[in-house]
């Protein structure tokens, strides 16, 4: 990335004019979905109503705020309009605590609960983005659901959506965002092993993995329809995105992207 990694601004939680964040305790630059420098290559959704005022302060001004993150990802290099057009489309602000809501259209990583972050706006955009180049997918997994953010913008413009989140209270928070956004039709959301996948769904046209692993997991690869493109952040301390291509019945090409920072990738489910 062009800027260098700085602390995590809300590693103790966050205090502004919406009141203070009970979310943001416990996390970290070192588990949070956080770009450090880039190298290489370069149906509107009617947003959920809360019980405050400064959401719907916020709900009035969010439009503005989500085309100036639009014209900075340009900036920024993001150029498929699909992409742009979905993030445009989505109210991020929705997807965070109350107390971060002022924040949620900064190119930052932002706390979820659970020691988990909704990626930053940048990260959800390239991801989606190297997956999609010159192809319309019909049928993505998206490994890490989080609050439901990134299948929100999935489900824009890809016809089947799969998510799947290993956290109980992330899977149930995603699934609240979605039906308040009249998305969970077309997002099938599955509280499960994402390591596994959902080879009773497979073959994927994409799979996007928010989380990283020392390795990609074999499981995910078979899952991949031939032509089909992966994305994954892939490492421990150091970390660097990696996109797979299937190329054959047994073989895939790799190539390495940017250096990133991500959760964990875990096996197993969490209650």
């Amino acid at each position: 990335m062009r800027k260098p990694l700085v602390p995590f601004p809300f590693a103790n939680g966050t205090t502004n004019r919406f009141g203070r964040s009970s979310l943001g305790g416990g996390v970290s630059t070192a588990n949070s979905n956080t770009r450090i420098f880039t190298q290489g290559r370069a149906a509107p959704v009617v947003p959920a109503i809360r019980n405050s005022s400064t959401m719907v302060n916020l709900g009035l001004n969010s439009e503005r705020s989500r085309g100036m993150m639009i014209q900075r990802l340009r900036n920024q290099g993001i150029q498929d309009e699909r992409v742009l057009d979905a993030m445009m489309a989505v109210p991020r602000h929705l997807f965070v605590d109350e107390g971060l809501a002022s924040r949620a259209y900064e190119d930052a990583a932002l706390p979820i609960g659970h020691g988990q972050t909704i990626s930053q706006p940048w990260v959800v955009a390239r991801m989606i983005s190297v997956v999609c180049e010159n192809r319309v997918p019909v049928k993505v997994l998206e490994v890490g659901a989080g609050c439901g953010y990134q299948a929100a913008v999935l489900a824009q413009f890809v016809k089947e959506v799969h998510a799947i989140e290993r956290i109980r209270g992330l899977y149930e928070l995603a699934r609240d965002h979605l039906r308040a956004l009249k998305l969970i039709a077309r997002v099938r959301l599955t509280f499960g092993d994402g390591m596994a996948g959902l080879p009773g769904v497979a073959p994927f046209d994409a799979i996007i993995i928010a989380a990283a692993g020392i390795k990609i997991p074999q499981a995910l690869l078979e899952q991949l329809a031939i032509g089909g493109r992966l994305i994954a952040p892939e490492g421990s301390t150091a970390q660097r995105l990696i996109l797979i291509e299937r190329t054959g019945a047994a073989a895939w090409r790799r190539e390495e992207l940017e250096s990133v920072r991500f959760v964990p990738l875990r096996a197993g489910t969490q209650s």
